[in-house]
């Protein structure tokens, strides 16, 4: 009996491999390549910088002992979206390092109620200052009769523009200026003297924010509509592909000039805009999926069985012809990035939030070219198009049946 168990094992394992579902198939050749792993180490450098900003990056202790008495400044000055970000992080990592198999959509639907549920607690409990004033963390007074204090690695604020020290903008990095006064600037300073490299960690937050909503509403507009339309064909999907080709024709970019211009500067618009105008590519992917699964044994089961639509549509179709939409995806976020520096860099982004478009445009506004201005901001706006671009190509790479079996995937 042991010798036919043993001669069964290859077996079984090949059958377990047969069993295992496209999607993980995909995930596994995907991640093979180096590429996609520089990608996905640099999104998640900018992941931990988004979440843990304000402890990155701070003018004020992150823990400190006054009198022997102890506290965290930190935690008297953050915002609601702060406590929405974190609780979206580590529900995350929970349900990452959970044993339990848990499915994909349910858990990012409880990331999602977790950061909306935490950042509306915050808002109502929480009584942060609209100003603050930094200098007071350096003052005299604060100081005094200080045990010890752990400030954050880098010692200021996004918003901290150093008017105690006086104003010197624009300073290079690691400035002979700034070293008299006692500080340390590593990326030097922009135009109002805020830190740069402060600021770049803070920026962060955006550009993963307006990537990741205007992708995910982009996203549900082209699944639905595209959806509806390879499933019955026919007249509705004519009128679905006459509105494709609609918003396929309107400019994104003069579109979002236009409603700034009339509305004001605002990220949420932003996302919205860029949502609601792309979807029209990933309404066209899911279209040529469903025109092919439609006829599928199994969908005929489905609707033999009297399933509602929505579950034939999203609980049987849909996991079977998401794979080119994950690549679209990608591609869709830095897109999306790229619009928002656009618009910073022509001087139309979010009003008092730092923004790598915007650090961008004073490299080149002053009558000086300032280098590390144009270097830093556009590095990372290039490393951030550039990662998810490595992303999206390995999944086209591991879904595209040839290159799979050049590669010795099955």
């Amino acid at each position: 009996m042991s010798s036919h168990t043993a001669k069964s094992l290859p077996a079984i394992h090949r059958q377990h491999n047969c069993q295992q579902s496209f999607g993980r198939r995909i995930l596994r050749s995907a991640l093979k390549g180096w590429g996609v792993k520089i990608g996905l180490f640099w999104i998640g450098l900018l992941v931990v910088a988004a979440v843990f900003a304000p402890f990155l990056a701070n003018s004020m202790p992150i823990m400190m002992s006054k009198g022997g008495e102890f506290s965290m400044p930190v935690l008297h000055y953050i915002t609601a979206e702060d406590v929405g970000v974190l609780a979206a992080f580590f529900i995350a990592i929970l349900l990452w390092l959970l044993p339990l198999h848990i499915d994909f959509r349910l858990g990012l639907i409880a990331v999602v109620i977790a950061a909306v549920s935490a950042g509306v607690v915050g808002h109502s409990f929480l009584k942060t200052p609209e100003l603050v004033n930094y200098a007071q963390f350096r003052s005299a007074d604060f100081n005094e009769n200080v045990d010890w204090k752990i400030m954050p690695p880098i010692p200021y604020a996004a918003e901290d523009y150093l008017r105690d020290y006086g104003y010197r903008g624009l300073e290079e990095p690691l400035a002979d200026s700034a070293a008299a006064d006692g500080r340390a600037h590593l990326m030097g300073t922009e135009e109002n003297s805020g830190d740069v490299f402060s600021r770049m960690i803070h920026a962060s937050r955006i550009a993963l924010s307006i990537g990741f909503v205007a992708t995910s509403i982009a996203m549900v507009i082209g699944v639905i509509i595209g959806g509806f339309m390879g499933y019955f064909s026919g007249w509705l999907d004519m009128i679905g592909m006459r509105l494709v080709e609609i918003f396929e024709a309107i400019p994104t970019l003069f579109l979002l000039l236009t409603f700034v211009a009339f509305f004001g500067r605002n990220l949420y618009m932003m996302m919205i805009i860029i949502g609601v105008t792309s979807w029209s590519g990933y309404a066209r992917y899911i279209r040529a999926e469903f025109l092919k699964l439609r006829k599928q044994d199994y969908v005929q089961a489905a609707i033999a069985s009297g399933l509602p639509l929505r579950s034939v549509l999203f609980r049987h179709m849909l996991p079977n012809g998401v794979a080119p939409l994950l690549v679209a995806a990608s591609f869709g976020v830095a897109s999306a990035i790229l619009a928002e520096a656009t618009l910073s860099f022509l001087g139309l982004g979010v009003v008092g939030a730092p923004s790598w478009g915007q650090m961008l445009d004073q490299a080149v506004k002053s009558s000086t070219f300032n280098w590390w201005m144009a270097a830093f901001p556009g590095g990372a706006i290039f490393m951030t198009v550039f990662a998810y671009n490595l992303i999206g190509e390995a999944l086209r790479d591991a879904i595209d049946p040839h290159m799979s079996r050049n590669s010795g995937v099955n």
